[in-house]
């Protein structure tokens, strides 16, 4: 049975293109990824202390957390304190402008905050700071 052509002609026109509407999808979907801002955890959290004067650093790609039993994570793991400058090394490769910062807990020892710090600097890397409250 064949429709006649004017009925025919009104059934395709009745139909939306939805094309451009996903291209702007599309589009949009890589404007969002593209101007992520993607932060890396040191992996756990730190009751860090409170400093008036605090020096804000930014683009830091480098996090070190030391938490109140001493222990040391980066990168979201937990670092045995003499792989520490191996571990900066090959981070401060990846991202040679990276600057360190030092999230220590209240609570963690002065022993271990200065052996993070002078492994980062046997490591190469001279702009090490210490996080505090106000970051």
């Amino acid at each position: 049975m064949r429709r006649n052509g004017r009925n025919a002609a009104a059934d395709d026109g009745s139909e939306i293109d939805l094309t451009p509407m996903l291209d702007v999808v599309f589009i949009m979907l890589i404007f969002f990824i593209v101007t992520a801002s993607f932060i890396k955890e040191a992996g756990i959290e730190v009751n860090r202390p409170e400093a008036s004067t605090a020096n804000k650093k930014e683009n830091v790609n480098i996090l070190i957390a030391i938490s109140a039993t001493n222990e040391i994570w980066m990168d979201q793991r937990r670092v045995d304190k003499r792989a520490v400058r191996s571990v900066i090394e090959r981070m401060h490769a990846e991202n040679p402008k990276g600057a360190v910062v030092v999230q220590a807990d209240n609570e963690s020892n002065t022993e271990t905050v200065a052996g993070v710090i002078d492994s980062a600097r046997a490591a190469g890397v001279y702009d090490v700071s210490l996080a505090t409250e106000n970051d």
